[in-house]
């Protein structure tokens, strides 16, 4: 019965098969007869034993002989059959293709011309509908940029006009932070620092009694 376990069920196929095999060899030198054995284990693996005086096709070629059948005829037949359809489908691809461009019309009649027409309007219909997904999804992302444009700008006019109600609130020296002080987080717009200068005039007029 059946080997249940896998790896004696391997090994034993491996001294079977070379067994088996050493004896085809002692056949085909021995007895000079023309061995052939072909093995597929139940993992898929290929094994082949051919006598070294003959090829395995001229092997199948004999035997064929002996028993009176062939056995190629019926696939050569078959293969033949496939042939034949591919070989359709592609002169109907071409003549297809031919007619898209507006070639091999002349002998089409009137019914016969509705039908390249339609796929030429088919064809254009999922051009479009490509084209429009294109530019909705280039305007979406302009859309985007620009409402991310207002939005800094919507930003900088509210620091400007809190600096207009309090103009000495954002001043720093030379050594100061100013994106910080304009609350731009990762850089923004340089500004110059202002510095107020003494004016003499100014606080002399300031003692003598004048301005208010």
């Amino acid at each position: 019965k059946k080997i249940e376990n896998q790896t004696n069920r391997q090994v034993t196929y491996s001294k079977r098969r070379n067994g088996l095999f050493k004896k085809a060899n002692e056949l085909t030198v021995l007895c000079d007869a023309k061995v052939s054995i072909v093995m597929i284990s139940s993992t898929g693996k290929l094994h082949e034993f051919i006598s070294p005086s003959i090829t395995t096709k001229q092997l199948f070629d004999l035997y064929q002989k002996t028993i009176g059948v062939d056995i190629w005829t019926t696939h050569y037949e078959k293969m033949q059959e496939q042939l034949r359809k591919l070989k359709d489908v592609n002169r109907n691809l071409r003549k297809e293709i031919r007619q898209r461009m507006g070639e091999s019309l002349n002998d089409l009649n009137y019914e016969q011309l509705e039908e390249p027409m339609e796929n030429v309007d088919n064809s254009l219909k999922l051009i479009r509908e490509r084209k429009f997904k294109v530019i909705g999804n280039q305007i979406e992302t302009y859309r985007k940029k620009v409402r991310n444009v207002e939005e800094i700008n919507r930003n900088l006019l509210l620091e400007f006009d809190a600096r207009q109600e309090d103009p000495y609130g954002g001043l720093v020296e030379h050594d100061g932070d100013y994106n910080s002080v304009l609350g731009f987080p990762t850089g923004g717009p340089r500004i110059l620092d202002l510095r107020l200068q003494p004016n003499n005039n100014y606080h002399n007029h300031l003692h003598s009694g004048g301005g208010s």
